[in-house]
């Protein structure tokens, strides 16, 4: 077995693999013994033709392919572990030469983790959080509690007002002629929920059960039905119901039937408390962002797109993943979004350039600041994580190979390396 490697353009790299003829025997050898109780010839029992009968007859060439199959994913993974390529693509693969009696040659065409140079990394100006928390935001928390604890009551002595639900029947027209979908009968609308066009809602305020209003609108000019788009409509409307929402007076009662609190200032410093803590870690997260950002653009790199085509893809399997515990499959998304596979891909490729990105300048910083990860904070790693999963550390620490050990190393020191530039950034 030997490798050659050729070193071409945007860290691309084409390698030629070949194994010994010996090697190829073997592989058309075992591509007879799988395929033969599938062969049927007559004067021959099912499974029993000979592999020379077979070569004769049809040309050894019938096994050429399943050979091929057989001989490169382990002739690649071999040559590449044996060899220092970081190799950060799926291999473009073509045979090249596959002939009984003579080696087996393919050539692997893929993208090489691309080096960098990095520019400032400590220092970056970053703006000042306020991470104050007001009395508006304090009271904007309560109100949202008291909503969620509220009651649906009926009202049938007042006119519509704002945040009302109202149940209408509908009837759409555009220059006298009723539109497809413009028709609907018992629909719940929130009054300022803005889910009808234009001010539709805001047209409805102040009318009151029985009665029929004309409601003027004008379609957006980018409305999805083109045929509707930038035109004038009249709806008219039933008003048939109004239901309102009751909400409770925020005093000590309140908080303790919603709480575990006695009194509303004991509510109120503990809300205050939550929202600080929240504010504190979105500026965090925010700064962070901001100072990657930044010293990504003070980077150097050459991203080959068959990586960013590797990280697409990848993206795209935990999206749908994550979509499968929900119950949805990757096809019922796209009916939903009117997506389909090559627009859902072209969306994901800034987002999986940025995680590119951000990963190799972080390596970067990694390696230029000789960060190290100790076997203690490996260990605590791994105690991290069992006890995510309700395991016991050593036996997880049991169950994970060298390789997903080096990997959780490179993961802390690029944590680390996070750590490093966001500390010695400058707030102004």
């Amino acid at each position: 077995m030997s490798l050659s490697v050729e070193n071409l353009e945007h860290n691309m790299a084409k390698l030629t693999i070949e194994a010994s003829a010996e090697t190829l025997d073997a592989a058309i050898n075992e591509a007879y013994k799988k395929a033969k109780g599938k062969i049927s010839v007559p004067g021959f029992r099912k499974g029993k033709v000979p592999q020379a009968y077979l070569e004769k007859m049809y040309g050894v060439e019938m096994f050429y392919e399943d050979a091929a199959n057989i001989i490169i994913p382990d002739a690649y993974a071999k040559e590449l572990e044996e060899s220092d390529l970081d190799i950060v693509s799926q291999p473009q693969v073509e045979v090249t030469q596959i002939e009984k009696g003579k080696p087996f040659i393919f050539t692997a065409l893929v993208a090489i983790k691309p080096e960098v140079t990095l520019g400032d990394y400590k220092g970056i100006e970053v703006p000042k959080t306020d991470v104050t928390v007001t009395e508006e935001e304090i009271a904007e928390e309560i109100s949202k509690v008291q909503d969620q604890n509220s009651r649906t009551i009926t009202i049938e002595d007042r006119p519509v007002q704002d945040k009302d639900e109202v149940t209408i029947d509908f009837v759409g027209s555009v220059d006298g002629e009723e539109f497809e979908g413009g028709k609907g009968e018992d629909y719940p609308l929130v009054i300022g929920s803005h889910s009808f066009i234009d001010n539709f809602e805001d047209q409805l305020i102040g009318s009151n059960i029985g009665d029929l209003v004309d409601v003027n609108v004008t379609f957006p000019e980018e409305y999805h039905a083109k045929d509707l788009a930038g035109k004038p409509a009249l709806f008219k409307v039933t008003i048939k119901g109004i239901k309102a929402k009751e909400v409770s007076e925020f005093d000590d009662e309140f908080v303790q039937e919603v709480s575990e609190f006695d009194t509303v200032d004991e509510y109120k410093a503990d809300l205050k408390a939550k929202l600080e803590e929240k504010k504190s870690k979105e500026a965090k997260t925010e700064k962070e962002n901001t100072v990657i950002d930044k010293i990504i653009e003070n980077a150097t790199m050459d991203i080959p797109d068959a990586m960013l085509q590797t990280q697409v893809r990848q993206m795209a399997e935990e999206f749908a993943q994550r979509l499968s515990y929900q119950g949805l499959k990757l096809e019922q998304y796209f009916q939903f979004t009117g997506l389909n596979q090559d627009t859902f891909l072209a969306q994901m490729q800034p987002q999986a350039t940025k995680r590119i990105e951000s990963r190799l300048v972080l390596e970067a910083i990694a390696k230029a600041e000789a960060i190290e990860v100790s076997e203690d904070e490996l260990k605590k790693e791994v105690e991290n994580m069992a006890a995510a999963y309700q395991m016991e550390a050593d036996k997880l620490m049991e169950m994970i190979g060298d390789r997903e050990k080096e990997q959780m190393k490179q993961d802390i020191a690029v944590q680390k390396a996070v750590d490093l530039v966001v500390e010695a950034a400058k707030e102004v």
